[in-house]
């Protein structure tokens, strides 16, 4: 994952597409839900990764297993509830909160048919033979465009979601305002939760990492330029409630071990 660069792979995630390359095969990963019986045929869930995708995509991260656990481990988080995903990869979390009995599931990542393709492969392997039809969607979407499209996708009567998910995404600095504006323009006020874990994978940039919450946490302003992004806002309320020690992903990098083992679990609420 090191890159030379401070933003690296993340600077340029959503500019040009880059010119065609040779699709490497899709890799496989067997997740075990900790909180399950060894005889419970959901125990044990295949996820299909993408062989190489310049969006990471092809990697099941660690935050992504820690939400899964998370989600089983405390069912009432999605009960009942409207669920999305932001840059969903693999999607285990969008699949654990389904089959822990979330309202509706909406799995989003950047509109490459290749990811989509995937994370429709991974609802029809896990989930779609227990959830009842519709109950998941999967969908391209580009962080901070028009919300409009996600929101005709929740059930009637409901115009925001009670949870959304960010799994392993503040490493992408350039897009923390793009990410913010759709959660402020999706989430139920009050009682909404955003969902974000994390770890700092390049520890020399932790700091950037961490920006995501001070503009999360920035006051709305009336008198804000909106093409001003050093004035922009969010009013976001914010906790860091959970921190769990995982393994190293990528043992090749440079930095502390032990920071780059941690996942962070933070929430976002507007008061």
């Amino acid at each position: 994952m090191a890159s030379s660069d401070e933003e690296g792979f993340a600077g340029d995630m959503f500019g040009e597409e880059s010119d065609t390359v040779e699709v490497a095969p899709s890799t496989f990963e067997i997740y075990e839900r900790q909180r399950l019986d060894h005889q419970d045929p959901l125990r044990k869930m295949t996820i299909q990764l993408v062989g190489s995708h310049p969006l990471w995509a092809h990697h099941l991260w660690n935050a992504s297993k820690v939400f899964a656990d998370l989600f089983d481990k405390s069912p009432e988080l999605v009960q009942g509830k409207t669920v999305l995903e932001l840059g969903a990869g693999g999607a285990l979390p969008s699949l654990v909160a389904a089959l822990q009995g979330a309202s509706k599931v909406v799995v989003t990542d950047y509109p490459d048919q290749e990811l989509l393709d995937n994370i429709q492969h991974n609802v029809d392997q896990n989930v779609i033979a227990h959830v009842p039809k519709d109950l998941v969607v999967v969908k391209g979407f580009i962080w901070g465009t028009a919300v409009d499209p996600l929101r005709q996708l929740l059930p009637a009567g409901h115009t925001t979601f009670d949870v959304i998910i960010l799994s392993d995404l503040v490493f992408n600095h350039s897009q923390h305002h793009s990410m913010l504006k759709s959660c402020r323009e999706l989430l139920t006020p009050k009682t909404g939760r955003v969902y974000v874990f994390y770890t700092h994978h390049r520890p020399h940039l932790a700091h950037r990492d961490l920006d995501f919450f001070t503009l999360a946490e920035r006051p709305v302003s009336e008198t804000e330029d909106p093409d001003d992004r050093d004035t922009l806002g969010y009013g976001f309320k914010a906790d860091h409630f959970m921190i769990e020690k995982m393994h190293v992903m990528f043992e090749e990098d440079p930095g502390d071990e032990q920071v780059r083992s941690t996942v962070h679990g933070w929430q976002l609420w507007l008061p």
